[in-house]
């Protein structure tokens, strides 16, 4: 882990650099720990630090981005854990609210026969995050924000970040929409979508699982009309990933394949958070132009590393470890 001060709300890095803004839930994943493939056979749980936004905060911080985390988490143990955990990683926790109203937040995961990762939220504190978070979090001065469906499945969460994002469009911030559905919070898809297209209409970057496509744009399983269905979407950047199938972007009007990087994987828990900060920490540095394939390239080592660990922080890569996977093909 690495270690660090934190900058106040508003404030810069250490670094003297602007902190790119994860919003939304931090929690603790309870990752079935026994092999089976679902919650109905699951005999054992290993408790640990997740939630996605707080994921690519993490990815981030390692990947040597300075990087920030505005949510809420119970007055409890794991709120604590989460605290500190988010703390040794160098994020900015400033902006984390603690509230005696709820517990944190848990999630429930595994993966099935595929090795594709399922996930099951009970949500508690993270739902509490408000627009007066929003508003004393310094949105307008910080690199980047970055979001995802989660907290837009309830109130008063939803309206939060679709303050934060609508703060951070008007500000110039540009803004990534990781969708990372899901289902179980949603059993309306029609309400996801609702939820999701202001978001999505002030995206600069958007990411969607080949399933999140499904759901918020009905193509089924055709990956041309996902691609398509995307290209005619408002955000300037457009990825699309399938965990091993690889990924597809959006430049200039083509779209482009980026293979998947081969592993052992161990656990998927948190390889599609690893992917999303891998590629932010690229558009960073190059200003939010056009992506180019090197950059999904990056961003797809860093997901497939992420896989080979159990856990979703604890397996983040950092950069030395994803330049020497690139260094060695």
């Amino acid at each position: 882990m690495t270690s660090g001060a934190t900058a106040g709300a508003g404030g810069r890095s250490p670094s003297g650099r602007a902190p790119v803004l994860a919003v939304g839930e931090t929690l603790i994943d309870l990752i079935v720990a026994d092999g089976a493939a679902g919650l109905e056979a699951a005999g054992a749980f290993a408790s640990r630090p997740g939630g996605a936004p707080a994921n690519v905060a993490v990815a981030l911080a390692r990947l040597g981005v300075p990087s920030a985390f505005l949510g809420v988490v119970g007055e409890d143990p794991f709120g604590r854990r989460l605290r500190s955990t988010l703390a040794a990683e160098g994020v900015d926790t400033s902006r984390l609210r603690g509230t005696a109203e709820a517990d944190t937040s848990l999630a429930f995961a595994w993966k099935d026969a595929r090795g594709d990762g399922h996930f099951r939220l009970l949500r508690l504190a993270d739902r509490l995050l408000s627009g007066a978070d929003v508003e004393a979090a310094g949105i307008p001065s910080v690199a980047a924000v970055v979001v995802g469906s989660v907290a837009l499945a309830a109130e008063p969460s939803r309206q939060a970040v679709q303050a934060a994002v609508a703060l951070a469009s008007d500000s110039g911030v540009p803004v990534c929409f990781d969708a990372n559905l899901r289902p179980t919070l949603w059993p309306d898809l029609a309400a996801a979508r609702l939820a999701c297209e202001p978001v999505i209409e002030r995206a600069t970057l958007l990411k969607l699982s080949l399933d999140d496509a499904r759901a918020l744009l009905g193509v089924g399983d055709d990956l041309v009309a996902a691609l398509g269905a995307m290209r005619a979407l408002p955000p300037r950047i457009a990825v699309l990933t399938d965990g091993a199938r690889g990924s597809w972007f959006v430049a200039d009007g083509v779209v482009r394949h980026v293979p998947a990087f081969p592993v052992q994987a161990v656990e998927p828990t948190g390889a599609g958070d690893a992917f999303t900060g891998a590629l932010v920490a690229r558009l960073v540095a190059r200003g939010w132009t056009a992506p180019e394939e090197a950059d999904l390239r990056y961003a797809a080592v860093a997901g497939a590393l992420a896989t080979t660990r159990p856990g979703a922080m604890d397996g983040l890569p950092t950069a030395a470890e994803v330049d020497a996977c690139l260094a060695g093909g």
